[in-house]
């Protein structure tokens, strides 16, 4: 008994589906195969004195040296105030730009796009980056890293904030429409607060985020306890370095702590 021909035709569809995900998975392994084969990393020799030397910075590492720990106040501080002005400059900028940008918010489709492409092109250049520019601008110590900690968040706060703005539930925004809402009414009342939530969780990731960028700015004399890491590292002071790099671990987990706190809070509130 031959086969119905809407049967042939679903068989069909779902052979070429399966033929174009199986192409798709042999792509994408081979390039990244291919892309460690291009890094060096299937070239197993390199691998032999690894651990070994590994094993022996740590030991020369151990124990930690705090012996300098009333000097590190001030470049701990500059970390600190560098990861969050940067941060809340980013976020004032991201919010309005977040709104041009989002499809749902009543913006022409023309800025939207031009926004959207401003916002990539400004995260498409890392942090580092922008730290070597602001340094050349505004010379040495935390108010460039501020600039490029800002400039960079922008960017990637511009893209998370018009994400969520645009996964929000449509309707209170269109009844507040239909009453004669003004946009930025309809951006006020409806869109916002639905989107809090996932602005305020995007907003926390990035400050962890930029306390940790905020150290390796340091590098290109961007002030801040990276500096301190950097110059360790530089004169072997290799126990030095590891208390350093303690107490920037403890920064940061004390971060991530008062972010979860601040999440569990926002999801009881709303």
């Amino acid at each position: 008994m031959a086969q119905p021909a809407a049967y042939d035709a679903l068989a069909g569809e779902w052979r070429r589906r399966q033929t174009r995900r199986l192409a798709a998975i042999f792509l994408a392994t081979a390039a990244v195969i291919a892309a460690f084969a291009y890094a060096g990393a299937l070239d197993f020799s390199r691998y032999a004195d690894a651990l070994p030397t590994i094993a022996q910075l740590a030991q020369d590492s151990f124990p930690p040296d705090f012996a300098r720990w009333r000097e590190w106040g001030r470049p701990l501080l500059e970390t600190l105030a560098t990861g969050i002005a940067g941060t809340a400059l980013g976020a004032t900028l991201a919010l309005p730009l977040s709104a041009l940008a989002a499809r749902n918010a009543g913006a022409p489709v023309w800025l939207n796009e031009t926004v959207r492409f401003w916002l990539g092109a400004v995260r498409s250049l890392p942090g580092l980056i922008w730290g070597v520019i602001f340094v050349a601008a505004v010379g040495f110590g935390p108010l460039p890293g501020v600039l490029a900690l800002g400039v960079h968040s922008t960017g990637m706060l511009g893209k998370l904030f018009f994400e969520a703005l645009e996964h929000v539930e449509p309707g209170p925004g269109a009844a507040l429409r239909a009453q004669g809402a003004s946009r930025l009414g309809v951006f006020r009342f409806a869109l916002l607060p639905q989107a809090l939530p996932r602005l305020t969780d995007a907003l926390i990731y990035r400050l962890e985020h930029n306390l940790r960028a905020a150290t390796t700015l340091g590098i290109v004399g961007a002030g801040g306890f990276g500096l301190e890491i950097v110059t360790a590292f530089h004169l072997f002071e290799y126990r030095e370095a590891s208390a350093l790099i303690l107490v920037l671990l403890a920064l940061i987990t004390l971060v991530n702590f008062f972010g979860a706190t601040l999440r569990r809070a926002m999801l009881r509130g709303f």
